[in-house]
């Protein structure tokens, strides 16, 4: 059985690495047009903000890993197309020539691509993204440069808050834009945005929410300002991070896909084509917060599929059993933390939800290591089960929201957890913890 998987980043590799350590007979051939595999791109910031030593360990495997397992990798290698009925696939190598591969089952790996407005303006130098490695790379060169002074990001979500916080870190200028009210819109409620919103203004990023851009202006090639609807700001460096979409070219004239391109998907991570398979970013995604197929990219998610197709490609029937979106940041010390559905993301999706709020010290009041822990739990108003939940402290409170993830996937109402059995020791937390009282202040 010859498998051949295009994209060899987190789902690529989950899937390569669950065929190779499980089936000896499959033959596994891995392309990607990139130089290298397996970058943790949520590093980047960490890496460029030099809360870390170096860009090294941020990749976790190799070529070489691979090809000691036996698989066959092609990198800086593209897919040119795929003919779906001859299950052949169209290569192009790095020095110009052509190859074919041939299959029995292909699964697409490849990913998402970042969403580049083309405002006036926009082939300046000096206008990044942020997602590959060789990207990275680029804003780090930029940011090391002394006549970079003032960094504008663009896109207020999780990469965009934390490549801020990293140009600071670095002694920039950083002005922070978005469109929505809030950073993080889309993960959380106001209620907490705001907090992380007055976080990064005493840190001394300027915020700009409410602001669509609308052109870059440049002199001798190179940027030097953004114009939004609301003014133009000097700018050395601009960092777009305003999203990304599914990047389905190679299929999507032949596959089914949902309304934004992404290749749609079974619980097998099978596409309509019966011999191929699609993972990661490129993917559809099961929500048990929604009940309802989506379109969720994040890297958990894309091993958690590669490693659903990897088994049912080998031969042995593997159920996803969906997903909750959970994620998490942290900047300048403060964390906050959700899975699930905002109150606002609910009402979009049209759910009609109900929400319990509680805030409290994280210990005893005695104790001297202490911080307050704000938290919210939303749920259906009719069958009370459990959507969505959200903390946040300046305290390490990332475990708790494994607990409401495992809530949501199994359909567990606020009621069940009004008196759950949650330990207390004054190290750890309160004997009137924070999660009940949350639930027991439910309607």
């Amino acid at each position: 059985m010859k498998t051949v998987i295009v994209g060899t980043n987190h789902a690529g590799i989950a899937a390569a690495n669950t065929l190779l350590d499980n089936y000896p007979d499959q033959q596994v051939v891995m392309i990607d047009r990139n130089t290298n595999l397996s970058y943790l791109g949520c590093g980047t910031a960490l890496w460029v903000g030099r809360q870390i030593d170096s860009y090294e360990n941020l990749f976790y495997t190799n070529k070489q890993a691979f090809e000691d397992k036996g698989a066959q990798i092609h990198l800086e290698t593209s897919v040119e197309s795929i003919d779906f009925d001859a299950h052949v696939v169209h290569c192009t190598a790095a020095d110009g020539s052509s190859f074919d591969e041939s299959y029995d089952k292909l699964i697409l790996a490849t990913g998402s691509l970042p969403i580049a407005p083309e405002l006036p303006g926009h082939d300046l130098d000096g206008i990044c993204f942020l997602k590959l490695f060789q990207e990275g790379q680029e804003v780090d060169r930029w940011m090391s440069d002394e006549q970079v002074n003032n960094v504008a990001v663009i896109g207020a979500g999780y990469i965009g808050v934390e490549i801020a916080e990293a140009a600071k870190r670095r002694g920039k200028n950083v002005r922070l834009f978005d469109i929505a009210p809030t950073s993080l819109a889309s993960y959380y409620d106001p209620n907490f945005t705001e907090a992380m919103d007055k976080n990064l203004a005493e840190h001394g990023i300027e915020c700009h929410f409410g602001e669509r851009a609308v052109a870059f202006h440049g002199e001798n090639g190179r940027i030097t300002a953004l114009e939004t609807e609301s003014g133009t700001y000097p700018a050395d460096l601009i960092i777009n991070s305003i999203g990304f979409m599914p990047n389905t070219e190679l299929g999507r004239e032949h596959l089914e896909c949902l309304k934004n391109g992404a290749y749609l998907v079974d619980a097998h991570q099978q596409t309509s084509d019966p011999d191929v398979y699609a993972i990661g970013d490129c993917a559809s995604i099961w929500s048990n917060a929604l009940q309802a197929t989506t379109y969720i990219a994040l890297a958990t998610n894309a091993v958690r599929s590669g490693i659903v197709a990897g088994h049912n490609v080998g031969g042995t029937q593997l159920d996803a059993i969906g997903v909750q979106g959970s994620n998490g940041i942290s900047i300048f010390g403060y964390n906050m933390v959700s899975t699930g559905l905002s109150v606002t993301a609910a009402t979009k999706a049209g759910l009609d939800v109900c929400h319990a709020d509680f805030e409290d010290l994280q210990r005893p009041g005695f104790m001297r290591k202490n911080a307050s822990v704000k938290i919210r739990i939303v749920y259906e108003r009719s069958s009370r089960r459990v959507v969505g939940a959200q903390l946040a402290s300046t305290e390490d409170i990332s475990m708790g929201i494994h607990l409401f993830s495992l809530a949501i996937e199994e359909g567990v109402t606020i009621d069940k957890l009004k008196l759950l059995d949650i330990f207390f020791l004054p190290h750890f937390n309160q004997p009137y913890n924070y999660i009940t009282m949350c639930a027991l202040g439910a309607e």
